[in-house]
């Protein structure tokens, strides 16, 4: 593992346990040369399907996009990085085995985990994701929400 401040080759592990309830192995690392630490991340690659997009194009499953998106949503809200990595890896859980996914249908999962975890970081999501065109659109979904 190449050290993410020097680039040198030679790291030590200094930490190992499981995250995401088995499903990755967080490791702490340590550089060899300049002594820098860091964390990195080791889970299988469960999810290596085609996302189908609203325009019809296709493009490779890649988890690190769909959790950008979610902390875009989640920013200045008491969400931990354990629970974002959960809604991932229980999205992944779900989509496991297909080929191809709609991209409809991984929002739908987001919202559904978010609505679980965060009315707040739900609503920034599906603001987005449903495109609100004026607040009467975004008061029906609060009303929902209170439902």
């Amino acid at each position: 593992m190449h050290c993410a401040k020097c680039g040198a080759i030679d790291t030590s592990v200094i930490d190992s346990r499981e995250t995401e309830n088995g499903a990755a192995i967080r490791r702490r690392r340590s550089c060899d040369k300049c002594g820098y630490r860091f964390t990195t991340y080791e889970r299988i690659d469960a999810a290596s399907f085609v996302v189908v997009k609203k325009n019809g194009t296709r493009e490779s499953f890649a988890r690190e996009k769909l959790e950008k998106s979610l902390w875009v949503a989640c920013q200045k809200r008491p969400i931990r990085r354990d629970q974002i990595d959960t809604i991932l890896t229980k999205i992944e859980e779900e989509l496991r085995g297909e080929k191809e996914v709609d991209s409809r249908k991984i929002g739908q999962l987001v919202m559904k985990y978010l609505k679980m975890l965060d009315d707040v970081a739900y609503i920034r999501y599906a603001s987005v994701y449903r495109e609100f065109k004026d607040v009467a659109s975004f008061q029906k979904e609060v009303r929902m929400l209170r439902k």
